[in-house]
């Protein structure tokens, strides 16, 4: 699973479109293609320097991937130890899980500027260099104030990297992206059940202490900085791409799609409102999920192998369910689907939270699988690339803020309820508008007919 922003696939060809989403654009004109180099373009390197540098971007991305979800997972499965060392409330905890959708809604918007400043490999650079320092300081940062601070730090690291890295994957490898983007996805999901796995038994293993369990993972992302200080220096794998990026950013040239009023669309409120919600289940699962289940009496191992398992189930699923969704005219039955796996699970944790642990798992890791669906539903909902563009960047940023209240509000209600029944029943309240709206984003129409019939 996984809940940051991506380039939405063709409905056709299943490809990525020439238009990607805004802050993926890269360029489809000549300059990309074919013909005379751009004087701000570099040479094209020599054949040892390009498999030289094919290698290292590999090396890159997948360390990178790797590193853009453990910040996050790897405090949800310590968050009971984490509130008693600093003497947090429930309504605190509730504030720190809800800082990921922010940082990722705030710090995302700045990635296309600062690309065509600095080029992109600069910027995951900076980003991979942010996570590690953040994630290295955050456990000693000395009271909430500071760890909220470094926890924000090292999220706004993973915010950009989430944002640039499909850009060099698109413009470094555009005949093997469906391969590439694969292998980026899986290395996200690996990073996100590997720290919901190991957390707990490694922090045991190093003496027991929480700030140790967290502050470790610093050491994967210092890795991650070793390929991109090279990538960095390298102009051409990282200056090509800032144009793009900026082009992208201004929404000028091909990509624009002048007098397309999203605002005005029901189909992409929906969408927006779809991404937001099983945002919100998502970010609700990997800070509150493993809590759950160890006042329960799991123990706190077995809980973070739990939360492992939900991660896991988006791996294979990514792949079918796009697949699955491209192939129908409407897409309404698939969300309907997956509400209702998340509905059980939901009902199984409130019924007998610790007796079917492992089978509520699995139908939550199903549930979440919203995130790739909602994707899809975003290339299908366009005829365009440039509509494509355009909706990608209004579902995405407006269901990001959408999702910042709900892992917050969990927290509100778990601290003045004493218990987990409200709170489950929030959650699974959540689902219940989440299908309305994927219902309605899933019918088989366009941004650009419903634009042009209330013109």
């Amino acid at each position: 699973m996984s809940d940051e922003p991506h380039t939405s696939l063709h409905p056709q060809t299943g490809r990525i479109p020439a238009s990607a989403p805004a802050a993926l654009s890269v360029p489809s004109g000549p300059s990309a293609t074919s013909g005379p180099a751009s004087p701000s373009v570099p040479p094209a390197p020599s054949a040892p320097a390009s498999k030289w540098r094919t290698r290292l971007l590999v090396a890159g991305l997948v360390l990178a991937a790797l590193n853009l979800r453990p910040a996050i997972t790897s405090l949800g499965a310590l968050l009971e130890e984490v509130r008693d060392g600093l003497h947090m409330s429930g309504t605190l905890a509730g504030v720190l899980t809800s800082v990921p959708p922010l940082c990722f809604a705030v710090f995302g918007f700045a990635a296309p500027r600062l690309a065509r400043r600095f080029g992109p490999g600069t910027v995951v650079l900076a980003g991979m260099v942010a996570i590690t320092a953040g994630v290295a300081l955050r456990p000693f940062a000395g009271g909430t104030a500071g760890f909220l601070a470094a926890s924000a730090f090292a999220l706004m690291g993973i915010a950009v990297s989430n944002v640039l890295m499909p850009v060099i994957v698109k413009r470094h490898f555009p005949d093997r992206v469906g391969t590439m983007t694969g292998l980026y996805s899986m290395g996200l999901a690996l990073g996100t059940a590997t720290a919901a796995a190991v957390t707990v038994p490694m922090t045991a293993a190093l003496g027991g202490s929480w700030r140790t369990g967290l502050g470790v993972w610093a050491v994967l992302a210092a890795v991650a900085v070793l390929p991109w200080i090279g990538l960095a220096r390298d102009r051409t794998a990282t200056a090509s791409g800032a144009p793009a990026v900026a082009a992208g950013a201004h929404g000028g040239g091909a990509g624009a799609a002048p007098g397309l009023r999203l605002g005005r669309s029901r189909t992409a409120w929906a969408l927006a409102c779809f991404f937001g919600l099983q945002a919100t289940g998502a970010y609700i699962t990997m800070g509150w999920m493993p809590q759950i289940f160890r006042d329960a009496g799991v123990p706190a191992g077995t809980a973070g192998l739990l939360l492992a398992m939900t991660m896991v189930m988006g791996v294979p699923l990514a792949f079918v369910i796009p697949r699955v969704a491209t192939r129908m005219n409407n897409q309404g039955p698939i969300v309907v689907a997956l509400g209702l796996c998340g509905l059980t699970a939901y009902a199984g944790l409130y019924a007998a939270p610790a007796g079917g642990a492992w089978v509520w798992a699995v139908l939550l890791g199903v549930s979440n699988c919203a995130f790739p669906l909602a994707l899809t539903m975003i290339g299908l909902r366009s005829r365009t690339g440039a509509g494509v563009v355009r909706l990608s960047a209004f579902a995405q940023s407006t269901g990001y803020l959408i999702s910042i209240p709900g892992p917050m509000l969990v927290g509100v209600v778990y601290e003045h309820s004493g218990g987990w029944g409200l709170p489950i029943a929030l959650m699974a309240g959540f689902l219940v508008p989440q299908m309305v709206m994927g219902v309605v984003a899933g019918r088989d129409r366009t941004i650009e007919d419903e634009t042009r019939m209330r013109d």
